[in-house]
């Protein structure tokens, strides 16, 4: 018996850019609530929020200064409270951002921890002295630089393992668990339906400050704390949670989403995403990836998790480029195709899908972003200011480059629901707080939601199957063809009933045996099968009976 967070399709929501209702160039909860009825109509089941909270913004609302009220710039409380009534009201239900490895600086209990080393919340955050005359450790912050502030005031340094104003948390006081135990029961008593937990896997540090290089993540008390979260709060109700999990790998994912660990019900992996990185520079200077790499990646978690835990399935968030703009192709005259191509190969592996927002039209980076200027990113500024402009190491067309084809604010740009002046996500004369990807005329929701050829549609059709079928939520997966560079093929069994997904990487039109598959062709990309010929972007899914062999 599948849990309802198995069967359901998820659709992440960034407020900031979803849909602005007060003309302030902003998006808000209450935009979010007209636009309810679009998410329903895509066929999805749970909406992801990201942070909603009190923020001074420093990250994007990543840093929370207030856990119990809403940043004024969203709406209110009331605002939330109407949302998530209508989204029930319409079968829909809401997950929440819970960010509690750190707070904001701004934050009532780090106002307080600042004050003095015996102030009752000083627990409440890692402080240490200095280290001859120097930070404790050479840990370095997610955004650059040091990951340790010095206060003056104390003399202390305080952990921040993003930016500055986002002081870590310390997971080792009892009273602070409490405090963040009784406020995830603040918002489950209202009615929300789980949490996406941001960097969960990082709430537990080392016992030793000390060394250098020490890892900050997957620490050696993570699995208590979760335990003990799911003991006092997660198992009294019936939700849905994910941990974001950088660095994680299926053995750590067997022990916070293990089906009978009493942790977490599913892990973002972020292993598959590293395949076009650059050894040096990570995701600012483009690196071509390799499809082989990719394929391995994905069908060891499939595998690996396969009975023992439950994948999260995702190309697409906040934090990363638009995927056809990344493993596909944005042209023209291919990105219809490799939209679809992309999402199909995702959609029926095992494990949850999640959905970000324009996902489901083929949004792609914004190719109109030409200046240093037109970001906004903390992350971005901050490399740009590191490699550009401090080092050198990097010019800046090479910079902006690696920006345009990485950089997390492709994913920012405001929803593009129509072709009228600012794609119909804020008034015609208001400035949005980020720029607008300049192809909105060409792609929006409005010329694809009664289309039946259209990204969206092929997204509804996606999430109908995963429904009628159950072959694709509880099937055994197997990778076929594995060094094959171009084509990704693969088999989903339950009992004698097999799909097979054989997908084309490349603009090329090429010749596989697989691909002139038996049964029914539930799904492709094309008008028609042209049978073990597969043309550019092809993706097709057949639905056939398993053919009895000796193994």
């Amino acid at each position: 018996m599948t849990k309802w967070w198995q069967d359901a399709v998820v659709y992440q929501v960034y407020p900031r850019s979803f849909q602005d209702s007060n003309d302030d160039g902003i998006g808000d909860l209450n935009g979010i609530r007209q636009r309810l009825p679009y998410i329903k109509q895509l066929g999805v089941d749970v909406i992801w929020l990201n942070p909603v909270y009190a923020t001074p913004n420093d990250d994007n609302g990543y840093d929370i200064s207030d856990y119990r009220a809403i940043n004024p710039e969203f709406g209110t409380m009331a605002d939330f409270d109407a949302l998530l009534a209508e989204a029930h009201t319409l079968g829909l239900k809401i997950v929440m951002d819970l960010v509690v490895n750190h707070t904001s600086d701004e934050h009532h209990w780090f106002q307080e921890s600042r004050k003095s080393r015996t102030n009752p919340y000083r627990d409440y955050y890692i402080w240490r002295d200095p280290v001859d005359g120097h930070a404790p450790n050479d840990w370095e912050g997610g955004f650059g630089g040091s990951a340790w502030e010095f206060d003056g005031a104390t003399g202390q340094y305080y952990l921040h393992l993003f930016s500055k104003k986002q002081p870590d948390l310390n997971w080792r006081n009892p009273a602070l668990r409490a405090a963040v135990y009784a406020m995830m029961r603040f918002w489950l008593d209202k009615g929300v339906d789980g949490f996406r937990m941001d960097v969960i896997n990082f709430i537990s540090k080392t016992d030793d400050f000390t060394h250098d290089h020490r890892s900050p993540i997957n620490g050696p008390h993570v699995n208590e704390y979760l335990q003990e979260m799911n003991r006092e709060v997660l198992s009294h109700y019936d939700v849905m949670t994910v941990g974001e999990t950088p660095g994680a790998k299926p053995a750590n994912a067997l022990e916070y989403a293990g089906l009978n660990t009493n942790e977490l019900n599913m892990v973002f992996t972020f292993q598959h995403l590293g395949v076009d990185l650059d050894p040096k520079f990570g995701r600012w200077v483009v690196h071509p990836f390799s499809l082989v790499r990719l394929k391995q990646i994905m069908s060891d978690w499939q595998t690996q998790l396969h009975g023992q835990a439950w994948n999260s399935l995702y190309w697409n968030n906040h934090d990363q480029p638009r995927v056809v703009s990344r493993f596909g192709n944005d042209s023209p005259q291919w990105r219809v195709r490799a939209a679809k191509m992309l999402g199909a190969v995702l959609h029926f592996m095992e494990g949850t899908p999640y959905v970000y927002q324009g996902e489901e039209l083929g949004m792609t980076n914004a190719a109109n972003f030409k200046s240093i200027a037109d970001y906004r990113d903390i992350e971005i500024l901050n490399a740009y200011q590191e490699l550009v402009v401090d080092k050198g190491e990097l010019t800046a067309e090479q910079m902006l480059q690696g920006i345009h084809h990485s950089g997390r604010d492709n994913a920012r740009t405001p929803m593009q629901w129509d072709d009228t002046p600012n794609a119909g996500f804020t008034g015609a004369s208001v400035t949005p707080w980020i720029g607008l990807n300049a192809n909105y005329p060409q792609i929006n929701a409005a010329s694809q939601v009664d289309n039946p050829d259209s990204v969206f549609a092929f997204y509804q059709r996606m999430n109908q199957l995963r429904k009628q079928l159950p072959v694709v939520v509880s099937g055994t997966y197997k990778l076929l063809l594995p060094d094959d560079t171009q084509v990704w093929t693969y088999t989903r069994t339950l009992g004698q009933v097999q799909l097979l997904v054989v997908a084309n990487f490349t603009a090329d039109t090429l010749t596989r045996s697989e691909a002139a598959g038996t049964g029914k062709l539930i799904l492709t990309n094309y008008a028609d099968d042209a049978g073990a010929h597969l043309r550019g972007y092809e993706v097709k899914v057949y639905l056939q009976h398993k053919v009895r062999t000796s193994d």
